[in-house]
């Protein structure tokens, strides 16, 4: 058994490591030509909206998946919306609410990068780890996410159903 100093350590050590190599993975995957095509943030919000099983996602649905604000998100499904790779519609059932999903040409686009980013990761993944240490590192992921879902206050069954992401294609 460790001490309490030297858990508290480990964790924020872990915790770094896992960031800075996060980080440093998304910096080598986006310097890809396929990211000039749609930049990293854009292809993030095509790829969730493409593994909506309805084919529709409301801002704030979409905006639990990625790493942007509320008013960023906004924005950005504006921009993609004025490219013609997302609309917008009302719920039958809200007609407040905004439903955002793809287009043909969104789906499309996102087909596209999504087969070229999943041959870089991996290579990249392929480079740096064996299939055991893969099977680690997603099992050790998900234990992190379901973590963090029972934390946030989801139910132990919620958390039990966080599973890992799908492939990007």
């Amino acid at each position: 058994m460790i001490s309490a100093a030297a858990h508290r350590r480990l964790a924020t050590e872990a915790w770094e490591s896992l960031l800075r190599s996060q980080v440093a993975v998304m910096r080598e995957l986006h310097k890809e030509p396929i990211f000039k095509k749609v930049g990293s943030r854009e292809y993030d919000v095509l790829f969730n909206l493409s593994r909506c099983p309805t084919g529709w996602l409301r801002l704030n649905e979409l905006n639990d998946n990625v790493l942007l604000t509320q008013p960023s998100i906004s924005r950005l499904v504006e921009r993609l919306e004025a490219r013609g790779l997302v609309q917008r519609r009302t719920p039958d059932d809200d007609r407040r609410g905004v439903l955002i999903g793809l287009t043909e040409a969104g789906a499309a686009l996102q087909k596209e990068v999504g087969r070229a980013h999943v041959q870089n990761i991996m290579q990249l993944m392929e480079e740096a780890l064996s299939d055991a240490e893969m099977q680690t590192l997603l099992e050790l992921t998900g234990k992190l996410r379901s973590a963090v879902a029972l934390r946030a206050g989801g139910t132990a069954a919620a958390a039990a159903a966080v599973s890992p992401a799908p492939s990007a294609t």
